[in-house]
């Protein structure tokens, strides 16, 4: 922009240089604004192109096609007799830190903490592509798979014997569900829980997790019975 001639002697010149440097400020001030945009753009652009590529990574792990539930490798083996606890990733609470756990409860009853078992999770559904010529809606605990709202896990009773309380992280919201199941294939620290669906038991995949062991904690014992299967 050309500069405005000396207007000083004019009567009105006072008015016509007030309005001058309004002018150049409201174009400064655009200016910035609107090259604060353009970075604001660029930048949004590169965080969502960024934030893409990191789901599609992560996708591509979920759903690796030799980590279903129905294909699972097999599973390791119960760790040797003697060995300790904490070898075979079993870690016990000391009362101090079972207090720290928030508290559950499971049908109407109190429970606490006992110890946490690093295992790999990997889940199942009711169906033949899952349970094969066992798929009739049965757990060998002879529990149906619609106890607890379809809710349960199948472990190695070794480990965890039937009856037994755990939760595990990101499964049914991390609430407590029951050891309902075994498998041929669940051997020594694995884990397997319960989805109504293949296709839903698929897209778990596989995890390796953290997962609480509890008991009731009101002096009463464990009510689990083992039912009689029905006769074919």
């Amino acid at each position: 922009m050309r500069d405005e001639p000396e207007v000083c002697q004019r009567a009105d010149g006072s008015a016509l240089r007030r309005k001058h440097a309004r002018l150049l400020g409201f174009g400064a001030t655009a200016l910035a604004s609107s090259t604060l945009v353009g970075i604001g753009i660029a930048t949004g652009r590169e965080a969502a192109s960024s934030d893409r590529v990191a789901v599609a990574a992560r996708a591509t792990i979920d759903h690796a096609p030799d980590e279903v539930a129905s294909d699972a490798p097999s599973r390791p083996a119960a760790p040797p007799a003697g060995t300790s606890p904490e070898a075979a990733g079993v870690h016990r609470l000391a009362p101090e830190a079972a207090r720290e756990v928030a508290p559950r409860m499971f049908d109407g009853r109190p429970l606490r903490a006992v110890r946490t078992m690093s295992m790999r999770v990997t889940a199942y559904s009711p169906d033949e592509r899952s349970c094969g010529v066992h798929a009739d809606g049965i757990t060998a605990s002879g529990y149906s798979v619609e106890t607890n709202g379809g809710a349960l896990v199948a472990a190695d009773p070794r480990v965890l014997p039937l009856g037994s309380l755990v939760s595990v992280p990101g499964y049914d919201d991390g609430a407590v569900v029951p050891v309902l199941d075994v498998g041929g294939a669940i051997k020594g620290a694995r884990l397997d829980v319960l989805f109504p669906t293949h296709e839903r038991a698929v897209q778990w995949g596989v995890k390796n997790l953290e997962v609480t062991v509890w008991e009731y904690a009101d002096g009463a014992p464990n009510p689990f019975r083992r039912q009689r299967r029905p006769s074919r």
